[in-house]
Formats: structure tokens, sequence, C-alpha cells
């Protein structure tokens, strides 16, 4: 990351702020949001900090983003009979308000047309 401030996500990793944990590994970690925006919305978050957004992911470490989309997908299986939608935020004029690369995984009767509920 650009900054020397550790990002909130960097805080869970480390056990310092309680988090929902669903599931974790060497690489992964992932944990309900705390203001979900659908009835299942889990944050899959990679462990490192190098990456501030997906795009930086993809270039510098495609097998981590690919593990993060596999999580995701089995994550699915286990919550929402695998439906889901997969949201990455890039940049603040997109929503991104954490600069620490995490997706949205978002499932359970969402309607076509809306990004959420």
């Amino acid at each position: 990351m650009a900054t020397d401030e550790r990002s909130i996500f960097t805080r869970i990793i480390a056990g310092e702020i309680p988090a929902d944990i669903v599931f974790d590994n060497e690489h992964i970690i992932a944990f309900r949001d705390i203001a979900p925006k659908a009835p299942v919305h889990l944050l899959v978050v990679p462990k490192t900090e190098r990456y501030r957004d997906v795009v930086e992911l993809a270039a510098g470490d495609p097998g981590l983003l690919a593990e993060l989309v596999a999580t995701a997908n089995t994550l699915a299986e286990e919550h929402t009979n695998g439906e889901f939608r997969l949201v990455f935020n890039t940049g603040a004029s997109a929503g991104q308000t954490i600069f620490h690369v995490h997706a949205h995984m978002l499932g359970g009767q969402l309607e076509e047309g809306t990004l959420a509920q």
C-alpha cells in the first residue's frame, strides 16, 4: 500500500479488530460485511497489503486473484447455493473506501438491474 497507515482489513487479519470470519487460510480471509447490502454479503480479502485494488492485483499476482475468485465461489456454494455477484470497487469515485483489494460476494434473492438488493 502507498500509505503507512494500516487498513481496517490489515487490522482484522492481525486479530486486532473482531470480525465474523467465515473463511481463513494462508492467503485469503473472508468475513461478513458489517453493513450488508444483500442477504448474504461477505468480504473476500487477500491477506497481503500489497495491492490497493483489483487492477493492481491482476497485474501483480494473477494467481492470488484466481484464488480469491475460487474462494468466493466456494463461499457461495456454502451460503447462497452457488449463485452470487462478485463486486470489486476500484477508486474512490467508484465507491472504494478501503484501499486494500477486496471483493464483495453478494447473494440471496438479488434482483436483476440492481447492484445489491
